[in-house]
C-alpha cells in the first residue's frame, strides 16, 4: 500500500512539465549527488536549482529504469545536457545491481524517497482541524461519564448529547485549542480542534452512549465529538507558485520556540476562500526597518527600507480561512506576523 502511495506521489512529482520558463541553476552545483536515506527530493533539487521547487521542468525519464519516477538512497543524480537543454539525470547502476558482489543486509526493501519530510506534516493532515462558530455551536458535547469518573480513557463509556440518528457510528472526541485572528480586524477566522479521543457509538438518545476506542489525552466533560473521517493524507500534489497575488500573515506556529526555522509548521490567514490550494510555494518576507536619515536636509527622516525574503514555505492543508504551511527554507529569522506573498 506504502508503494502504491509512494508511486502515486511520485509520477505527480516528476511529470514532466512543458512550461516555457527558464530554470535557473545553482553556480556552485556539485557535480553528482549521491542519494542516502533520509534526503527528500526538496533537498536535492536545491543542490542543483536556484528555485527547488522547478525539478520537474527538467527532470529527465531513463528509459533503462523500470520506474523512472522513483528515486532510491544509491542512486546518483547529475546534472547533463540533453539537446542542449540542462536536465537532472539518474545513474541507478549502483542501486541495480551493475557492481562486484558483495554481502548485503538489509532489514526492510529499500523506500523510495519523499518529496519533503512527511512524517513532519502526516499529524496535522488528519488532526488537528479548524472549525468555524458555527461547527462548534451545533457539534454533540460530552455531558457525563460512566461510573460517575472525572475524565475518561480507552475503554471507558461517555454520554454525549445529542446523537439521534444513525448516520456516523464513529465519532472523534476534540477540544477547542487556539483561536485564529486576523492580526489587522481581529476578526476570528476558525478555531483549533485538537484530536483527543475516537468512539464508537453504543445506543442513540439525549444522550447517546459511546464507548471511547482510543484516547491520545485524557477526554474531559465539555469536549466536542465530530463525525469521524477517513484518513486524509493527501499527497497527489507538488510545489508550485500561485497564478494570483497572494498576501498573507503568519499567525501562529506550532513550534514552542520563539524562532521559526525549517521544517517547522505554521498558520496564514488565508484559505482556500482566499485562493490558496495545496502545494502553493510562498515566500516568506521579513518586514524592513525604519531608519534615520541624518543627511536630510528636513532632519532626521524616517525612511523605510525593502522588505527581504527571509524564506519559503509549502502550503500543504487549506481550510476556508486559514491553512497549514511547512517551513522548506529559511535564511533569516522567521517569526509570527511575519508577511508572506507569490514568489516573484
Amino acid at each position: 500500500m506504502m508503494r502504491t502511495i509512494i508511486g502515486l506521489i511520485f509520477f505527480l512529482t516528476f511529470s514532466f512539465s512543458c512550461g516555457a520558463d527558464v530554470v535557473k541553476i545553482n553556480s556552485d552545483h556539485p557535480a553528482k549527488h549521491v542519494v542516502v536515506k533520509g534526503d527528500t527530493l526538496w533537498d536535492i533539487s536545491a543542490k542543483f536549482l536556484e528555485n527547488p521547487w522547478e525539478w520537474p521542468k527538467i527532470w529527465h525519464h531513463n528509459s533503462q529504469i523500470k520506474n523512472p519516477h522513483l528515486i532510491y538512497p544509491g542512486d546518483i543524480i547529475t546534472l547533463c545536457f540533453i539537446n542542449n537543454q540542462p536536465m537532472l539525470c539518474v545513474d541507478s547502476s549502483e542501486r541495480t545491481g551493475r557492481m562486484q558482489p558483495r554481502i548485503r543486509y538489509e532489514d526492510y526493501a529499500p523506500q523510495a524517497i519523499a518529496m519533503i519530510p512527511m512524517d513532519v506534516i502526516r499529524p496535522f493532515l488528519i488532526s488537528p482541524k479548524v472549525l468555524n462558530e458555527d461547527d462548534l455551536n451545533s457539534a454533540p458535547y460530552i455531558v457525563a461519564f460512566a461510573d460517575e469518573h472525572l475524565i475518561a480513557a480507552t475503554n471507558s463509556n461517555i454520554y454525549v448529547r445529542s446523537i439521534l440518528k444513525r448516520e456516523f457510528m464513529r465519532y472523534t472526541t476534540y477540544r477547542v485549542g487556539e483561536t485564529y485572528k486576523d492580526p489587522e480586524s481581529d476578526e476570528i477566522l476558525g478555531y483549533e480542534a485538537i484530536h483527543i479521543a475516537d468512539n464508537t457509538v453504543i445506543s442513540l438518545g439525549d444522550p447517546a452512549t459511546l464507548s471511547t476506542t482510543r484516547a491520545l489525552r485524557e477526554v474531559r466533560l465539555g469536549d466536542h465529538l465530530m463525525p469521524a473521517e477517513e484518513a486524509e493524507l493527501n499527497f497527489n500534489f507538488y510545489p508550485i507558485a500561485p497564478k494570483e497575488k497572494i498576501d498573507a500573515t503568519i499567525i501562529a506556529s506550532k513550534t514552542d520556540s520563539q524562532e521559526i526555522g525549517q521544517f517547522d509548521i505554521i498558520v496564514l490567514n488565508k484559505g482556500s476562500k482566499d485562493g490558496l490550494k495545496l502545494g502553493h510555494l510562498l515566500d516568506v518576507m521579513q518586514e524592513g526597518k525604519l531608519v534615520k536619515d541624518p543627511y536630510n536636509k528636513i532632519g532626521h527622516e524616517l525612511v523605510k527600507l525593502p522588505n527581504r525574503k527571509s524564506g519559503s514555505l509549502l502550503i500543504f492543508r487549506t481550510f476556508d480561512r486559514v491553512s497549514y504551511g511547512l517551513i522548506m527554507s529559511a535564511s533569516r529569522n522567521i517569526r509570527l506576523l511575519d508577511k508572506v506573498q507569490t514568489p516573484e
